[in-house]
C-alpha cells in the first residue's frame, strides 16, 4: 500500500468522480484508476461500486476511507512539525559549558539566540571540561564549551577555538590590595596570599595551582571546594583573593576588587566542541554561528 495510492483513493471517494479527483491531486485519471485497481488488488477487496454516472463506496471502502484520511492528515502534521524545526520554529539545543563560560560568556549570547528562536528550547548543563567531554561522547549534548588543551584529547571531537580570555585577580575592597598596591600583580605576588580556590577538577583551579608551582611556591588556600558563584561570595566576605576570568569579574557588580595580572599574565581557550561523526542539529549549528560571531 503506497501513500500516493490512498491520497488517490481519498480524493475520489470525496469527489465521487474519477476525473474531478485527477485534477484534485494533479494526474493523468487514467494513472489514478490505475492506481486505484493496483490498492484494490492489494487489499483483495473492490473500494467503489462503479455505476454509469454514479460512483460509491463498498463496505470496504467505508472502512478503509477514515483510516486513510488519519494516515494522510498525520504525515502531513509530520511534514509541518519538521519544517517547522527546519526553519528553527522548534526544537531543542543541549548545550554543555563550565561554570564560569556560564556566568561570564553564555548570558548576553543565549539572550540573543533566545529573542531570534523563541520557540527552541534550551537545556544548559554545567561541568568540568572533562564531565562535558564524556558527555558530548555519549550523545547528551550537542555542543559544549570547554577549556584548552582538553584533558584527554579525543580524535572523536571537533574543537573550533571561539577565544583567548584574561584571567584577573579579585579581592575584597576592604582587604589590602594585593602586590603592595600596584596596578597590576605577579603570580609571584600571590605567595603568602591567602586564596580561595576552587573545587579539584575545576580548569581554573588546574592552571591557577600550574602557574604558583612554575613560580617556585605552594599556593596557600584560605578555603576551597567551591563552584564560581561560591568563590565570588568567599572573596567579597574577605577570606582571600582568587584568580578568575576577566569576564566573570566585570559581570560580578559591585564588592569586588579587580587587578590585572602583570605580563604574560594568564590566560584560557574556550573551544566550542561537537562529535566529529554526527553533524550537531540545526538548532545547534545556529547557535554555534551566533558564538563564533559574536
Amino acid at each position: 500500500m503506497q501513500f500516493q495510492q490512498l491520497q488517490y483513493f481519498v480524493a475520489v471517494a470525496e469527489t465521487r468522480h474519477f476525473t474531478r479527483a485527477a485534477d484534485l491531486v494533479h494526474v493523468a485519471q487514467p494513472s489514478l484508476s490505475q492506481q486505484i485497481k493496483a490498492l484494490e488488488r492489494e487489499l483483495g477487496a473492490d473500494l467503489f461500486l462503479r455505476a454509469r454516472g454514479n460512483i460509491t463506496l463498498t463496505d470496504a471502502g467505508e472502512a478503509l476511507l477514515p483510516l486513510a484520511r488519519r494516515i494522510l492528515a498525520d504525515a502531513d502534521t509530520a511534514r509541518h512539525e519538521v519544517q517547522e524545526l527546519v526553519q528553527l520554529r522548534q526544537g531543542r539545543v543541549r548545550l554543555g559549558a563550565t561554570p564560569s563560560v556560564c556566568t561570564g560568556l553564555l548570558p548576553d549570547v543565549l539572550r540573543a539566540f533566545h529573542d531570534r528562536y523563541p520557540g527552541i528550547q534550551l537545556l544548559i548543563e554545567e561541568g568540568g571540561s572533562h564531565d562535558l567531554v564524556r558527555e558530548l561522547a555519549r550523545g547528551a549534548l550537542d555542543l559544549a564549551l570547554v577549556v584548552l588543551p582538553l584533558p584527554t584529547p579525543s580524535p572523536a571531537l571537533t574543537t573550533v577555538e571561539l577565544l583567548r580570555e584574561d584571567l584577573v585577580v579579585v579581592s575584597s575592597p576592604e582587604a589590602s590590595r594585593p602586590g603592595g598596591g600596584r596596578r597590576t600583580v605577579r603570580i609571584a605576588d600571590l605567595e603568602g596570599e591567602r586564596l580561595v580556590m576552587f573545587r579539584h577538577g575545576y580548569d581554573l583551579r588546574e592552571l591557577t595551582v600550574a602557574a604558583c608551582r612554575a613560580e617556585g611556591f605552594e599556593p596557600d588556600f584560605a578555603v576551597e571546594g567551591g563552584e564560581m558563584d561560591a568563590v565570588l561570595g568567599f572573596v567579597r566576605a574577605g577570606l582571600g583573593v582568587a584568580v578568575v576570568p576577566r569576564m566573570v569579574a566585570a559581570r560580578a557588580g559591585r564588592g569586588l576588587r579587580v587587578t590585572p595580572l602583570a605580563r604574560p599574565g594568564l590566560h584560557r581557550t574556550i573551544a566550542l566542541a561537537h562529535r566529529s561523526d554526527v553533524a550537531p542539529p540545526r538548532a545547534a549549528r545556529e547557535l554555534q554561528r551566533m558564538l563564533l560571531e559574536r
